[in-house]
């Protein structure tokens, strides 16, 4: 038998990618040219020597992890488990909420194995597109929970309350609240928690639905008698030479005690309990990390503060971006419930009026 096929075969097997280069030269040393060696005693201690020459240059090469190659299976779980799981977050364009969602949004909150999507949407589509679970976790006005409450469960974080303050009806003239029955008011949705409460304080109104930055524009310009104001119109309708009719968050604190809820945020049932308490603590401390850091926050919420200078949208953001924010405690979980319940009890939203809150515990 000649030595020759050995040679190549030890080479093809040694000059395979990973193994240092000297490992060729050292089993092809096993090899000469002298007629002796071919009898059967030296053929059987070359391949021997071979045997452990080659199983020597495999344990270096896997101790020094150079032979990387990995096998199919071990290929694909390896992409599996470094391709990050996509969350789709839903929140309004406005100043408190890029200042709750400024930490995530640029990335100053890590989130190893996920890769939060925002996108940013006025609350009535939010509250329509939460019916067909659109997306992963959004933001919701409270009075739509009880339609979404087989879809969504709410976070115990991530919330604006009005304490002492909320939702103005304003209008061109001044006129006594108790007035406005019968009046044409301008309002950012029906599903709206403003919209609820509202009702609860003159159920008689006929409601125009438009988007919420149109609402100044139609009372100013007599389209409509009244209009509901949200976000920032409640601070800058002075300016525009409107009336404040009623402040429906001293209204709801004078018959409750208690702050008004507003929106909240709510996560898909289906993506189960651990992810959803996973998510409550990244908006949590996204929240957290807003408040430690107000300035910075504050600028990069500027681009979303419309109509106002730096010294009301710091107001603005901390009129809702507060201490609820971060969690609603015992007394704001009672403010959700009491809306739902009075909602409920006058015929306005769905029942039964239960609320479920995920918390993080």
């Amino acid at each position: 038998m000649s030595p020759r096929p050995a040679l190549c075969y030890a080479l093809l097997v040694i000059d395979l990618p990973g193994l240092a280069p000297r490992k060729p030269l050292r089993c092809a040393c096993f090899f000469h040219s002298s007629s002796e060696r071919a009898s059967a005693e030296g053929m059987s201690l070359r391949r021997s020597n071979l045997k452990a020459g080659l199983g020597k240059a495999f344990r270096l090469a896997s101790d020094k992890k150079e032979f990387t190659k990995p096998m199919p299976g071990q290929q694909t779980a390896s992409k599996t488990e470094k391709e990050p799981v996509e969350i789709k977050l839903a929140h309004s364009p406005d100043s408190d909420d890029a200042f709750m969602f400024y930490a995530l949004a640029t990335h100053k909150l890590p989130t190893p194995g996920y890769k939060y999507t925002h996108i940013l949407s006025d609350i009535q589509s939010l509250n329509e597109a939460a019916l067909a679970e659109t997306y992963d976790v959004t933001a919701i006005s409270f009075a739509a929970y009880p339609s979404l409450r087989d879809k969504y469960v709410l976070l115990d974080c991530g919330a604006s309350f009005g304490e002492g303050y909320g939702p103005i009806v304003v209008s061109t003239r001044s006129f006594k609240p108790q007035e406005i029955s019968g009046k044409r008011v301008a309002i950012p949705g029906l599903k709206t928690s403003a919209f609820l409460t509202l009702k609860l304080f003159e159920p008689n109104i006929e409601p125009v639905v438009m988007p919420f930055d149109k609402i100044i524009d139609a009372v100013q310009n007599n389209l409509v008698d009244a209009g509901l104001l949200i976000h920032e119109g409640q601070l800058f309708f002075p300016e525009k030479g409107l009336h404040r009719i009623i402040d429906l968050g001293i209204w709801w604190q004078e018959q409750t005690g208690l702050p008004l809820p507003l929106g909240g945020n709510a996560v898909r049932r289906a993506l189960g309990s651990e992810l959803g308490r996973h998510i409550a603590k990244t908006i949590r401390d996204s929240v957290s990390y807003g408040l430690e850091h107000r300035e910075e926050a504050l600028n990069y919420a500027m681009q979303f503060a419309r109509e106002m200078d730096a010294e009301l949208a710091d107001k603005f953001v901390g009129m809702y971006v507060n201490k609820w924010t971060l969690g609603y405690g015992e007394r704001g979980k009672q403010a959700v419930k009491e809306l739902i319940e009075r909602g409920t009890s006058a015929g306005f939203l769905p029942g039964p009026p239960t609320v479920e809150f995920l918390s993080e515990e």
